[in-house]
């Protein structure tokens, strides 16, 4: 039978309604599972296709690459963008620009007064990120951010296309005291084909699990007390591949939160406007 939940005066009715498999013939039964096994076909396809697209991924990847190292030598120090690759000006940032330039000279002179040096890089980029998005800065602990501070690169590897579906972060330090591997990675392995036994369940490749090098920041160890389950990691996973390493720079500067903020909306609005109608087969 199916169970609907419906709102009727703000109270929640339930009301029973009988399944296809009681309404219908013999003979049209039979139609609707040739149909099924049409939406199994379609299913196979599907996950055929997300195939294709992982290995679309991983082609590009190799073009974004010397994007994403030029990133990291600025970040880190190694290099030292030239006036040309500093030039940048938006309609918003012109309107502050004379406030800005200002400002500049004054923390210039007072950096001479003082005989300071110019910061190397881009002091704390990653461990800012880390602090201005939500869903990292709910899980960081007051032990990690002296660790994050000596992270200089985030990167992430798409399996071959002989291998089973699977990325890879990877985390590259500085040197310093708290491990001795510069690099550290998380392989998620990825699955993407409907299961067996509820094949039509089936809306793209899903993280099965993965792997990493144990250490003492939380995104590489599991901690009861921060409620760091499985589910939590493949969703940090799956957000620093899909946003965080991509748009690096734009969440630094808290634009890309502007965005993310604008589709959390728009998905809310959908959702007030769709159907309140809440079916469970049972």
């Amino acid at each position: 039978m199916l169970l609907h939940l419906k709102a009727c005066d703000g109270d929640l009715l339930l009301i029973t309604e009988p399944t296809w498999h009681s309404i219908i013939c013999t003979t049209v039964k039979r139609r609707v599972y040739a149909l099924k096994r049409l939406q199994l076909q379609s299913a196979n396809i599907e996950a055929k296709f997300y195939e294709e697209v992982h290995e679309l991924e991983r082609k590009y990847a190799g073009l974004y690459q010397p994007i994403f190292e030029k990133r990291r030598d600025i970040v880190a120090g190694a290099v030292e963008p030239t006036e040309e690759e500093c030039e940048w000006q938006s309609d918003r940032e012109e309107e502050d620009l004379e406030d800005l330039q200002k400002k500049a000279a004054l923390e210039e002179k007072q950096a001479d007064s003082a005989g300071a040096d110019d910061p190397k890089g881009i002091p704390e980029f990653w461990l800012t990120i880390f602090k201005r998005v939500d869903m990292l800065e709910e899980m960081l602990q007051e032990h990690d951010e002296p660790i994050l501070k000596h992270l200089q690169d985030i990167t992430v590897k798409f399996s071959e296309p002989a291998q089973p579906m699977s990325f890879t972060l990877e985390f590259y330090f500085e040197p310093n005291s708290y491990f001795s591997n510069t690099v550290l990675t998380k392989v998620y392995k990825m699955k993407s084909e409907p299961d067996t036994a509820d094949p039509f369940s089936f809306e793209g490749p899903e993280i099965i699990d993965c792997e990493g090098v144990s250490n003492k920041c939380f995104l590489f160890e599991y901690d009861e007390d921060l409620d760091f389950t499985l589910g939590t990691d493949f969703e940090i996973g799956h957000f620093f591949r899909e946003r965080v390493i991509p748009k690096a720079v734009l969440y630094f500067t808290g634009e890309a939160l502007e965005d993310d903020e604008s589709d959390l909306d728009d998905e809310g609005e959908e959702e007030d406007e769709g159907d309140c109608d809440h079916t469970v087969s049972i």
